[in-house]
């Protein structure tokens, strides 16, 4: 009911008010229109005459910079008395007549270290018969010259997998064993070899 009587209300003084707004700008058009008068146009110059400066006489009061003379040498010493001894200390050699034990610090003595090992490759032709996990334990030697020989299975989960592991002990390589700074065979290393078929 508000609206109704907003509408009937608000629509007459709506026209009304657009009509006044209508005449009263049909006034201002028609109306004289008076422009103000020109007013004096300001000069500007911007072309401002620069003054030269006469090169001639500014080259010829240049004066090149006196540098500082470079500091006098030290004065030299030519009295030996001023000069430090270069003897030294000289003492006896102290002897000891005492039997000590120094003891084992440095050995120089060592094991068989290895130095490259080279892991197998997993055979193809037994991955039928390849478990979870195999293991291949070999016994060998390493003679001085870090090469390894007389390579022996001892143990293997599976026997499909000697002759891999086998060959791939061929190929490590070791420090020989030291004994009194000399190179001697090391025998009876054990090694075991862990064979894991991964899922792909």
């Amino acid at each position: 009911m508000g609206s109704l009587v907003r509408l009937i209300l608000g629509v007459p003084v709506s026209i009304a008010v657009t009509f006044l707004l209508f005449l009263f700008m049909a006034a201002m058009i028609k109306g004289p229109t008076r422009l103000e008068d020109e007013k004096e146009s300001i000069n500007i110059n911007i072309t401002a005459q620069i003054d030269d400066s006469d090169l001639s006489n500014a080259n010829k009061e240049f004066k090149r910079p006196t540098l500082d003379a470079p500091p006098p040498p030290p004065p030299a010493v030519n009295d030996p008395s001023n000069r430090p001894a270069l003897d030294g200390v000289r003492a006896a050699i102290p002897t000891i007549d005492a039997n000590l034990s120094i003891g084992s610090g440095f050995n120089p003595d060592r094991d068989a270290q290895p130095l490259v090992r080279i892991p197998p490759q997993f055979p193809d032709r037994c991955q039928a018969r390849a478990g979870g996990s195999e293991t291949v334990v070999l016994q060998f030697d390493v003679t001085p010259d870090g090469q390894t020989t007389n390579i022996k299975v001892i143990d293997s989960s599976n026997s499909c997998f000697n002759r891999s592991a086998s060959r791939s002990v061929e190929r490590w390589k070791y420090q020989p064993k030291i004994v009194d700074n000399a190179a001697e065979w090391r025998r009876g290393v054990v090694t075991q070899i862990t064979f894991v078929l991964e899922e792909g």
